[in-house]
């Protein structure tokens, strides 16, 4: 029997079941099913193509309507100002489900289509007409700037750029015009015998149009044009073009044809102007009537869409929602099977043991909720498949397991460390980012963002604050782990805090002479902040936290070893606690736990009273394997020391041949036992669970039926069993001294980032004190200074020492602990759900 509550430590036990869903609750259940989110359907037609499953025609609809959807919703945030949608929950709720659901998914379908059909055409006559209106405002710029042309020639000398001649003997232009100081014919502009070409065109092109023209008509025209100040917005795309208006003469319809296929080729619009100043006065009134009218009827399209916009954005989000859920139910039904005969979709699905009757209920809710007699049929099923790794959570301890899943999913049933992490993750980030200071900055934006976290749960939020506030309980506890290890290590944005009297007096004598004298008394916590600015702190500082890592680090590895126990006992899998775990503990502590010993012997021993100095354990540790059964004077700390230190070489180095050996033999003369008995190999599992060594279970009359598709059988292999333990014999040996080794970044961390806050301080904040000038220059400068400490103490040590303390301790766990006992060999329980459906959205 499962437990009804959760458990902390392992995954959820879950069962395989089968739902007889009657043709007529089917979308019902499917949803009552979702919104559980505790069932995780199976695809029983994995053969067919997505194409050919029965409900693919109903998913074309509805991929067709959220189409829709985002085709408004992007309007809708395109106008200016922008429209307000209302949240989901400030909208009457659509009816997903019950009799009525069908129907209101086809009117809403309809609905969507005439909302379409009706932006299509305000959107099609607002683009028709913006393409109008600028094509007016460049007639309106043509005529004001030929305008000012014709009436500048009339008062004075036109300019009038270089041609070439063009070599048949006739005057060009140019020297004409530089002769009598005008073009051909009369003075005024009433007498010219040139017509001539005007229009608009892109001013990037400008340079290269004049050239061309230059050399095609051999410098026999007359070319001025003019910047338009105003960009032209296109109506459809919203690109900004800047134009130029250009007026070109020339003489003879050859040369004005040729300008003309000329300025189309290069993309200009040309316009058809009089030279009558009357007609270009009336022409010019005329485009500017009917600019104001066009402005008008642009408006009132514009009022008329925003209308029709402000109406769709009322039940945007409860479309967009119900549409979503719709998607979800009919791919669902899609993994479903049918069964001609009885007239219903058959369903297989995973899901926790202890929800079965929630489950139950649920499928009456959908009963009631289709309005029919007929229920839903559920049983479970006994299997020999592996069901998928489920853990359940709350928003504490969510962050944690998804670090720890980021490494590997948890075979199902295994100890996972998602729970242990809530505890020794912080912990490790603490011992690395040790500072009162620091930490304190750590927990008060946690805490911040725990406070506000009702408000900053509805806002859609960007990347970077989203992942803190995910782990926002986590930034709290390394918070208050960073600040138990800065008061530990006396660290307080690298000064000393004195809360207790310190236990060392600095008396001067006769001559004159400062020398520190203990005064018998402890400093009841942490680190004496006598040691701060003593000569020898650095060294004392490294002694300490480079021991202290190893004695956390052994321990740490240590715990991960012993959860290997849970983890056979539950895979009933006895032989390998007398074959791994034990050879594993003792090797590791017949080396690593001596030096542990030999650490806090050598803190608890007063060496002012000894005859010897205090050893080197580094040494003494070399030693144990170079020379065996000897120990050098410098490093003898007890009597008896060389016979202990021989005993535990010995032990470590028997370990090994066990560990390699012991599992394989033990599991080959399992195998010949049950061959010679004449079964076969027990390969399979049990619910997932390995059942090599498992006793048969007596029937418990639910659920008769078993599901072994998808079980394989591997063929005994006893070369494969002899090769994998010899890795993970050499891999273990190895690792427990790279291992420990690595966590020598506890003590590695945590002075570096001592040491940069100490820099800091010297340089920003004590020049500042040490600044001598007057007192009101001095204060800004101390004021400045401080502003600049504090942003380089958030933005330095905080945020970027912060995410690598982060990143060290997410490394630990990892390697240094899961991998001692962590499998990491299952599959992720992906349920049924509406829960994420706005994540999946917005992907």
């Amino acid at each position: 029997m499962s437990s009804e509550y959760p458990s902390f430590f392992t995954s959820e036990e879950m069962s395989l079941v089968q739902i007889y869903i009657p043709s007529e609750t089917a979308h019902s259940t499917i949803s009552e099913l979702a919104e559980l989110g505790v069932v995780q359907i199976k695809d029983l037609n994995p053969s067919v193509s997505s194409f050919q499953r029965p409900f693919t025609p109903r998913l074309r609809r509805l991929a067709e309507a959220a189409r829709r959807l985002r085709l408004f919703e992007g309007q809708i945030k395109s106008l200016s100002p922008p429209l307000g949608i209302p949240p989901l929950s400030a909208i009457p709720p659509f009816p997903t489900v019950g009799p009525r659901a069908q129907n209101a998914y086809d009117e809403l379908e309809e609905r969507l289509k005439e909302h379409e059909k009706k932006l299509s055409d305000i959107n099609r006559s607002f683009e028709e007409l913006s393409k109008r209106r600028g094509e007016l405002e460049e007639k309106s710029s043509v005529l004001k700037e030929t305008a000012g042309f014709f009436n500048e020639a009339e008062h004075r000398h036109t300019e009038i750029r270089t041609s070439f001649d063009d070599g048949d003997g006739t005057q060009p232009l140019l020297e004409h015009a530089a002769e009598y100081g005008t073009l051909p014919g009369d003075s005024g502009l009433s007498g010219f015998d040139l017509e001539f070409v005007s229009g608009t065109i892109e001013r990037t092109r400008m340079p290269t149009f004049e050239r061309i023209l230059w050399r095609i008509l051999r410098g026999n025209l007359y070319m001025n044009y003019a910047e338009i100040e105003e960009p032209f917005v296109d109506a459809t795309s919203g690109k900004e073009t800047v134009k130029d208006v250009f007026i070109i003469f020339a003489h003879g319809a050859e040369l004005l044809g040729k300008i003309r296929k000329v300025s189309e080729s290069m993309g200009a619009t040309l316009y058809t102007i009089d030279s009558s100043q009357d007609k270009r006065a009336d022409a010019l009134r005329e485009v500017s009537t009917r600019l104001e009218d066009t402005d008008q009827v642009l408006n009132n399209i514009n009022q008329t869409r925003r209308v029709e916009l402000s109406k769709i954005a009322e039940n945007l989000e409860a479309w967009k929602d119900a549409i979503r859920r719709e998607e979800e139910v009919y791919k669902t039904m899609n993994l479903l099977s049918y069964d001609q005969g009885r007239k219903t979709l058959v369903a297989e699905a995973w899901c926790p043991t202890r929800d079965l009757t929630n489950i139950q209920l649920g499928l009456r809710r959908a009963m009631e909720t289709a309005g029919t007699s007929v229920p839903a049929i559920l049983s479970e099923l006994r299997t020999h498949q592996t069901p998928p790794t489920y853990f359940q959570t709350n928003k504490v301890t969510e962050p944690f397991q998804a670090m720890m899943d980021a490494y590997g999913i948890p075979t199902y049933q295994e100890i996972s460390a998602g729970t242990i992490a809530v505890v020794t993750f912080p912990f490790l980030y603490g011992l690395m980012f040790s500072d009162t200071f620091h930490g304190f900055l750590v927990l008060l934006t946690g805490a911040a963002l725990i406070f506000y976290e009702k408000k900053l749960s509805q806002k859609k939020l960007d990347e970077m604050l989203g992942m803190l506030f995910f782990g926002r309980y986590n930034l709290l506890l390394m918070g208050i782990f960073s600040m138990y290890a800065g008061f530990m290590y006396n660290d307080f944005a690298s000064k000393s805090v004195t809360i207790w009297q310190s236990g060392w007096e600095w008396p001067e004598d006769a001559n004159g002479t400062v020398a520190a004298e203990s005064t018998g008394k402890v400093y009841p916590f942490g680190l004496d902040p006598a040691w701060n600015g003593a000569v020898n702190s650095l060294q004392f500082t490294n002694s300490l936290k480079m021991k202290l890592a190893i004695v956390i680090g052994v321990l740490h590895m240590t715990f991960g070893i012993c959860l290997q126990v849970p983890n056979h006992i539950r895979f009933k899998q006895r032989i390998s606690i007398y074959v791994e775990f034990i050879p594993q503990i003792l090797f590791l502590w017949s080396i690593f736990g001596y030096l542990i010993v030999l650490i806090i012997a050598k803190w608890a021993t007063d060496w002012s009273k000894s005859a010897t100095g205090p050893p080197g354990l580094l040494n003494l540790l070399i030693g144990i394997f170079l020379s065996p059964g000897t120990v050098d004077p410098a490093t003898q700390m007890y009597p008896g020391q060389a016979f202990v230190q021989v005993t535990l070489l010995l032990i470590a180095v028997a370990c090994v041949p066990v560990h390699l050996l012991g599992k394989p033999y033990f599991l080959y003369r399992e195998h010949q036992r049950v061959v010679g008995q004449g079964y076969r190999g027990l390969t399979g599992q049990e619910n997932g669970h390995p059942t090599s060594d498992v006793d048969e279970d007596e029937e418990d009359g639910v659920g008769q039926a078993v599901a072994d598709e998808g079980h394989e059988e591997h063929p005994w292999d006893f070369a494969d069993i002899m090769v994998h333990q010899v890795i993970h014999t050499i891999e273990f040996c190895l690792g427990c001294i790279s291992n420990t080794a690595s966590y020598l970044r506890l003590w590695a961390l945590s002075l570096a980032h001592s040491q940069l806050s100490d820099v800091l301080w010297t340089m920003t904040i004590e020049k500042a004190f040490l600044f001598e000038g007057g007192i009101v220059v001095q204060s800004v400068f101390i004021f400045f200074m401080f502003a600049m400490w504090l942003a380089l103490t958030v933005f330095i040590l905080c945020c970027m020492e912060g995410l690598g303390s982060f990143l060290h301790a997410v490394r630990l766990h990892w390697v240094e602990f899961n991998s001692k006992f962590a499998m990491c060999t299952g599959i992720a329980f992906q349920p049924l759900s509406f829960a994420f459906e706005d994540d999946d959205a917005d992907a």
